[in-house]
């Protein structure tokens, strides 16, 4: 048994890890100050409210965390640190948060890593990579990241977050793990998360427009929710890590348009239209997944339809039944 620190854990991501490291036998922390989290996915864990951007703990956030009641004595062998608005829509309404949870809040939780001897993961993004120039996306690639656009708050900041674990690792042996995930979706999604795979489901269930902004085709490669943790917890394991950073994702590479054409047929009603195009949006997503198929020996198994189906079932039920989203 392990003591896992996960920061983020309200959210939907971390909603999925809580309880698959807990299945494994794992003794799980969350830390998450709710400003994208759901109050449910916390009910009866080990919970701790808690604002990691919040500069005055910079100096004595491994104190902070350490003094608390809940964690006051406990070692942690790992860190997850999911912290952050992961929807164009929740970071663009506030930008300045999302820099400092990149920033602020990955400084102090590696000052925990580095006081406690953790294994830190870190949940970086397929943004890092801004319009890529070549497909499928390597992790040697540079980045091409407009760090002034109206997306650099999370591109940006995800970048500068991968930099300070290598900082770390490179100045205090912390044993750091950075993971760019590509296109998580599933089950526990809000229905106004943002995000393309939630905006289409709840669009056509509600026979509203589904709205694809430009022609449509721009590519993405969704990863469902549990390959996603696989992959994480994978890594986590993992026993050395020299490799730097690691694409996870599912390379099955698909337009905007054939997800929107794909969510009317299994859904069985909704109406397309266009709107245009936001700035800084990128155009290709493919993850070369070598490196995790290689040495971590993962890969994902859930084809895309299977996914969508499930996660069509979930908002159906939210449909159903608005109330299970506060269960």
């Amino acid at each position: 048994m392990k003591n896992i620190l996960i920061a983020g854990g309200a959210g939907f991501l971390g909603y999925h890890l809580v309880r698959k490291l807990e299945s494994l036998g794992h003794n799980v922390f969350i830390v998450d100050n709710m400003c994208t989290g759901t109050w449910k996915h916390v009910e009866g864990k080990q919970f701790l409210r808690l604002d990691i951007t919040d500069t005055s703990y910079c100096e004595n956030f491994v104190e902070k965390l350490n003094s608390m009641d809940l964690t006051s004595g406990v070692k942690f062998d790992v860190i997850f640190n999911l912290a952050c608005p992961a929807s164009p829509a929740a970071y663009q309404r506030e930008p300045v948060e999302t820099v400092l949870t990149s920033v602020v809040g990955t400084k102090n939780l590696l000052d925990v890593a580095r006081d406690h001897g953790s294994i830190f993961v870190q949940a970086s993004t397929s943004e890092v990579y801004g319009d890529p120039l070549e497909s499928p996306q390597k992790e040697t690639d540079l980045s091409r990241v407009n760090p002034y656009g109206i997306r650099s708050c999370y591109d940006s900041g995800k970048m500068a977050a991968e930099a300070l674990c290598f900082d770390y690792q490179n100045k205090y042996q912390v044993l750091v793990r950075p993971a760019r995930l590509f296109n998580t979706y599933g089950p526990r999604m809000l229905p106004n998360d943002g995000r393309v795979v939630s905006n289409f489901i709840v669009q056509a269930l509600y026979d509203m427009p589904i709205t694809i902004y430009g022609e449509g085709k721009q590519t993405r490669s969704f990863c469902y929710v549990e390959d996603m943790v696989n992959g994480l917890i994978a890594l986590s394991e993992h026993p050395i890590w020299p490799y730097g950073p690691v694409n996870l994702g599912n390379p099955d590479e698909r337009t905007v348009a054939e997800l929107a054409e794909l969510v009317v047929k299994m859904v069985g009603q909704g109406k397309v239209v266009y709107e245009p195009l936001p700035a800084d949006d990128p155009k290709q997503r493919k993850p070369d997944i070598t490196k995790a198929k290689t040495i971590l020996g993962w890969e994902p198994k859930i084809l895309l339809e299977d996914g969508l189906k499930r996660t069509i079932e979930y908002f159906k039920m939210i449909k159903a039944d608005p109330g299970l989203l506060m269960r």
